[in-house]
């Protein structure tokens, strides 16, 4: 396995795809580090939940899962 080399934090992820922040929090709280979701401490007074690209793939998975299931809310540009 590569070394990680960058982290992104869950509100850039969120920004990236589109989709509410407290939404992918939700879907984040399942996965481990090895799914490539970390939780970085020194950011804000609790930390700040990332992903590796990995993260981020497994996450686009994820949200594919449960679009396909009809549990995900709409997307914030579908709302205008």
């Amino acid at each position: 396995m590569a070394a990680i080399s960058a982290v992104f934090t869950i509100s850039h992820v969120a920004a990236l795809l589109g989709e509410d922040e407290d939404w992918l929090h939700d879907l984040s709280i399942d996965m481990f580090p090895e799914d490539g979701c970390l939780h970085v401490y020194g950011v804000g007074e609790d930390g700040v939940t990332a992903f590796t690209q990995d993260g981020i793939d497994n996450l686009k998975q994820i949200i594919k899962d449960e679009r396909v299931a009809g549990k995900a809310p709409p997307q914030p540009c579908d709302t205008k």
